[in-house]
């Protein structure tokens, strides 16, 4: 792991308690690319012995708002952040450890950048997929963001 996720895993340690309890963790990220795991336990169960909905929403959120936090660290300005919209399928029953991988850290730099220059918000939608242990896709997550400059 390196230490931009270990440094990440303990911010979500301290800002995103429930993520953490939940163990919701980040394993890679670059700026193009997240991934983050959090594995079926009782803790994070639905009543249907799988894992509950919301606990797959905070491990793909945390696969792209990881990299808008950090796109924003890097660009040096005071930059808001906020998920304005979002929808998920849910395609099997989520048991084991999920991984969630979002591909869309491309489309975060346009963004931060267009904020920059123009003063107006912007927004873009980024997905994630989640899958088990044995690849097959669990369920898919996709999540509008809005970024803004700071007064």
């Amino acid at each position: 792991m390196g230490d931009k996720t270990s440094k990440f895993n303990t911010f979500t340690f301290f800002k995103l308690p429930s993520a953490w309890w939940c163990g919701v963790r980040l394993k890679y990220m670059d700026d193009k690319k997240a991934i983050t795991t959090v594995t079926h336990r009782w803790v994070n169960q639905n009543p249907f012995k799988s894992m509950f909905w919301a606990v797959q929403g905070m491990a793909a959120e945390l696969s792209t708002g990881a990299m808008v936090i950090d796109q924003i660290r890097q660009s040096g300005k005071r930059i808001s952040m906020l998920v304005q919209n979002n929808n998920a399928n849910f395609s099997k029953k989520a048991t084991g450890k999920i991984t969630f991988t979002c591909e869309d850290g491309h489309l975060i730099a346009e963004a931060i950048e267009k904020t920059i220059a123009t003063g107006e918000g912007q927004k873009f939608w980024m997905k994630s997929v989640g899958v088990n242990q044995d690849g097959i896709v669990v369920s898919t997550f996709n999540f509008e963001w809005t970024v803004r400059l700071k007064s």
